[in-house]
C-alpha cells in the first residue's frame, strides 16, 4: 500500500548535480564561469524554474557558487577532498547541515538549495509514494530510457546494448530489468 502524502516529493522540486554540471562544462575547477539553467517538468516539459549561476573556482582550496533566481540570491560555497590515489574531488558545502555533498535539492515551496539530510524527513523520494507495481514499472522504464537512445521506444520492451556502453553494465541492467519484471508478475500471475 502506498503512503499517503504527508511529506513532499523530492524530485518535484529542483536539484543541482555538481558532478553533472562539470561533466558539461558549466563549472571547471580552476576557472571562472557563467550560465543560465532551465529546470522543466519531466512530463509536459513545460519550464518550471531558471537561474543564473556564476561559479568561481580560481582557488585551489574554495569555490563559490552564486545562484540567482528571480528575486532571491544564494551563495554556496564549493571544496576540494582528497582522493585515496592522489587528486582530489570537488564537494558543494550544504549551507545548512555544513556537510559535503554532491547533489543539492530546493523542493516545492523552498527558498534555498539544501542537502537531502538538511530537509529530513519534511520530503521523501518518489519512489516512497509508490506501491511495489508502480515501483516495478518505474524501474522499467528509467532502465528503458537510459538504453533507448534514437530508437523506437514501442518497438523494443528492453532496448539494445548503445555502443558506448560495456557489456557488464548492460548485463547488470537486463538483470535488473528482469528482476522488475518478475516482481511484477509474481504479484500479478497470468
Amino acid at each position: 500500500m502506498p503512503r499517503y502524502r504527508r511529506r513532499v516529493c523530492l524530485e518535484a522540486g529542483l536539484k543541482l548535480n555538481l558532478y553533472k554540471l562539470m561533466r558539461q562544462g558549466v563549472i571547471v575547477p580552476g576557472a571562472w564561469s557563467s550560465f543560465h539553467m532551465r529546470w522543466t517538468n519531466n512530463y509536459t516539459g513545460e519550464e518550471t524554474a531558471s537561474a543564473n549561476f556564476t561559479c568561481h573556482m580560481m582557488a585551489q582550496l574554495e569555490g563559490t557558487l552564486r545562484i540567482q533566481m528571480n528575486d532571491r540570491e544564494q551563495t554556496i560555497f564549493l571544496v576540494p577532498k582528497p582522493r585515496r590515489f592522489g587528486g582530489h574531488q570537488w564537494y558543494f558545502v550544504c549551507p545548512v547541515e555544513n556537510r559535503c555533498c554532491s547533489v543539492l535539492w530546493r523542493p516545492p515551496g523552498a527558498r534555498r538549495f539544501c542537502c537531502r539530510q538538511a530537509w529530513g524527513r519534511r520530503v521523501a523520494y518518489a519512489s516512497q509514494f509508490l506501491d511495489t507495481d508502480n515501483r516495478a514499472h518505474r524501474g522499467k522504464a528509467k532502465i528503458k530510457a537510459k538504453l533507448i537512445a534514437d530508437l523506437d521506444p514501442d518497438e523494443w520492451e528492453l532496448p539494445p546494448k548503445p555502443q558506448w556502453m560495456r557489456w557488464r553494465t548492460y548485463n547488470r541492467l537486463e538483470e535488473k530489468f528482469d528482476g522488475y519484471e518478475e516482481s511484477w508478475t509474481a504479484e500479478y500471475p497470468s
